[in-house]
């Protein structure tokens, strides 16, 4: 029997946004159909892919030739791995890049590679030309299952992070499960983080599953079980993203709840300087230990709840304390001061995504700055 016939069809999911919307494919092998899947977007044949030094050596010659089968005229541009090109500098030299190419409002973007690829490329594409389209063909599970999909696109500064940039949408996002092989554990757990996120917000049934298969779905053996898993996953994440999305698309409401953990989370990468001590996931993950526990604080999560979600990103082998970092210089004034520059921050008040149980995320301004400093100095005291 052909294995390849043992492989589920592609699965796709819609992002209802009226003209603006698009769909969200998700399966294996989708970078060898690409240019197929791409060409009846486009309103020229011509397409930019713009990877990074880790993503090109893997997929960039594949996704270039499917492209090319397909009749698209193909460039590429390869970046530098790692958040700090999501910086001005680097926008700077990828969009003078592209002008240099004379690229026309009618050639596509694609983004090819993580998180940082996506935000980068996403916002280049929506200032370039006052606007490109692009597509997303993200390689992690972080991207896969969170940024490549709802549009937010944006770069780094030293005042935080993703505090410039743009809500613009891409054209299609192709989210090909087998780029996930290439990945170390770390950037799946990483990304895993973003996952029981989505189970932690509103499905206590989806966080049951992952409490029977996280850890074979990072893990990865047996090979069958693993593909199918993170097939699952994904496309449970991305449909409860894309219905998030479709109903607050600029985040004036319920679309703010896909943050959590990130407002304590964005504070902690602030504090190690975006780079390598501390991924992006890891610190959602944190971030998310660090909600669940300010809510018990506050009495509005019974204990148990708490214990259970932390409980269960630990064991998946997610940082949820801040053993491992370096936070001798760490102050609870130094954290509150990164978190007051947070994007949610209105009339001065911090927004919080916190947790009556697992499941029961809400939003809440009404968290005093008292509470918010006790938690922080006892973490500090007691988990560093």
């Amino acid at each position: 029997m052909n294995p390849n016939s043992l492989t589920p069809k592609p699965s796709t999911l819609r992002v209802e946004l009226g003209d603006r919307g698009y769909d969200i494919v998700v399966g294996a092998g989708l970078i060898n159909d690409a240019g197929a899947r791409i060409k009846p977007l486009l309103k020229r044949p011509r397409a930019v892919i713009i990877t990074d030094t880790q993503v090109a050596p893997h997929y960039l010659a594949r996704l270039s030739a499917s492209l090319k089968s397909a009749g698209i005229e193909v460039d590429a541009i390869t970046v530098p791995a790692g958040e700090q090109s999501k910086c001005f500098a680097q926008l700077e030299s990828l969009t003078e890049t592209l002008l240099e190419m004379k690229v026309e409002r009618s050639t596509t973007l694609i983004a090819l590679g993580g998180g940082v690829i996506g935000d980068l490329v996403g916002f280049t594409a929506a200032i370039t030309l006052r606007g490109m389209p692009f597509v997303q063909v993200p390689t992690t599970l972080l991207a896969q299952v969170d940024s490549s999909v709802g549009g937010k696109t944006g770069i780094n500064t030293r005042y935080g992070k993703n505090l410039v940039g743009a809500f613009y949408q891409p054209k299609l996002v192709l989210a090909d499960i087998e780029t996930l092989e290439t990945l170390d554990r770390r950037q799946l757990l990483a990304g895993y983080a973003e996952v029981v996120k989505y189970g932690f917000i509103d499905d206590l049934n989806f966080f049951e599953w992952l409490e029977q298969n996280g850890k074979t779905l990072v893990n990865g053996t047996p090979v069958n079980e693993k593909h199918a898993l993170r097939r699952h996953a994904v496309l449970t994440s991305c449909a409860a993203k894309a219905r998030v999305v479709a109903e607050d698309e600029l985040e004036g409401g319920k679309r703010a709840l896909l943050n959590l953990g990130h407002t304590f989370g964005h504070a902690l990468e602030a504090e190690t300087g975006y780079g390598d001590t501390l991924l992006h996931g890891e610190a959602v993950a944190i971030g998310m230990a660090m909600a669940f526990d300010l809510s018990h604080q506050l009495g509005l999560c019974s204990g148990q709840d708490a214990t259970r979600a932390i409980r269960h990103m630990a064991d998946v082998g997610l940082p949820t304390d801040l053993t491992g970092l370096n936070t001798a210089t760490w102050t609870t004034d130094k954290l509150m001061d990164h978190m007051s520059r947070d994007k949610k921050v209105e009339s001065g008040k911090l927004t919080f995504i916190l947790a009556r149980g697992i499941g029961q995320a809400y939003i809440t301004q009404d968290v005093t700055e008292q509470a918010v400093r006790e938690l922080l100095t006892r973490w500090l005291k007691t988990r560093s």
